[in-house]
């Protein structure tokens, strides 16, 4: 379910320059994936995705969901009740007068 053009590229580790993610995204992946942009809600592609396997990080490529836990929240964003062992981290994120969590990519830090 990757559908980007950088997982097989990217090194193991995300340890990549700014330079080199710019590079290797296109300029949306760039401002959601390395800038903490968001997507309009109801605009992925991956909202609608139904077949079973495994998402992965759209930067480095680490297996991030199993396709069984999605979910419909009604946000507009694709939605997962648990991530895969070790694959996902979480960010406290208290900007805009309230707490969120943001989750991100254990790997890359990707957003």
């Amino acid at each position: 379910m990757q559908d980007q053009k950088t997982a097989d590229v990217m090194p193991k580790g995300g340890l990549c320059s700014d330079e080199e993610w710019r590079s290797h995204l296109a300029p949306e992946q760039y401002a959601v994936l390395r800038q903490h942009a968001t997507e309009r809600a109801g605009t992925s592609p991956l909202n609608e995705e139904k077949r079973a396997g495994v998402f992965h990080c759209a930067a480095c490529g680490q297996p991030l969901y199993a396709s069984q836990t999605k979910f419909e929240s009604g946000t507009g964003w694709p939605s997962f009740f648990t991530a895969l062992e070790g694959a996902v981290g979480t960010t406290v994120d208290r900007k805009y007068g309230m707490v969120r969590t943001e989750a991100h990519c254990a790997n890359c830090q990707g957003h």
